[in-house]
């Protein structure tokens, strides 16, 4: 799969360039899996916190890999937990595109002329308030990465056709605050992708092969 035919199933990244945020309301949710779509909160209409994420899909001779990030374990937030190189909207930034590359120079130093955007996904609602947007970004190597140790232990990458292997999207159930909570976790060589991350990774497959998650 080639830069172009991903941009093709991508939404556009207009309308955050021009305004500073998507025009829309989430598509896609930490609640997708509960059958009355209901948060764990009991509360349906709440204010997001925006926030962005990269999806560095890099250009690999094998194919094509996505970029994943490990968090710290002494974290209070997301301790140890797989995710994109991302974070919330700060003053400064220009708009969710701009927030999307500059987490990612500050976490992993992978510099923003190494990304060419392609597009992005469908704002993405966390159980923790916050309405994600996903920017995909292509990557071609080389490029060199500074971690920054304090927020980041490791990082990886996985084929992107493994992604897009639906037999790799497992659904599991657990309790949550004495609430019954549905998710898809992906796992991959001994890690355990899971949550809000494989769940933008279902919104990825579902736009790249056309064809939604059932």
């Amino acid at each position: 799969m080639n830069p172009d035919a991903i941009r093709k199933r991508l939404k556009s990244l207009d309308d955050v360039l021009s305004s500073g945020r998507p025009a829309e309301t989430p598509l896609r949710s930490d609640f997708d899996l509960r059958p009355d779509g209901t948060r764990l909160s009991g509360v349906t209409d709440r204010t997001l916190k925006p926030a962005a994420v990269l999806v560095p899909i890099v250009n690999r001779p094998e194919g094509p890999t996505v970029l994943l990030t490990q968090r710290t374990a002494h974290l209070k937030k997301h301790a140890g937990q797989i995710s994109f190189p991302g974070g919330g909207v700060e003053d400064g930034d220009a708009h969710h595109v701009d927030t999307a590359l500059r987490e990612t120079e500050e976490e992993i130093g992978l510099h923003r002329r190494h990304v060419t955007l392609l597009g992005r996904l469908s704002m993405y609602e966390t159980s923790t308030a916050y309405g994600v947007t996903p920017v995909v970004g292509w990557i071609e190597p080389p490029f060199d990465l500074a971690i920054d140790s304090f927020e980041v232990a490791d990082v990886f990458e996985t084929p992107l056709e493994f992604i897009l292997d639906r037999n790799n999207h497992v659904k599991e159930t657990a309790m949550r605050d004495g609430v019954e909570r549905s998710f898809y976790v992906m796992p991959y060589q001994g890690r355990r992708i899971w949550g809000a991350t494989a769940g933008m990774l279902v919104n990825l497959t579902d736009m790249l092969t056309g064809a939604k998650e059932r």
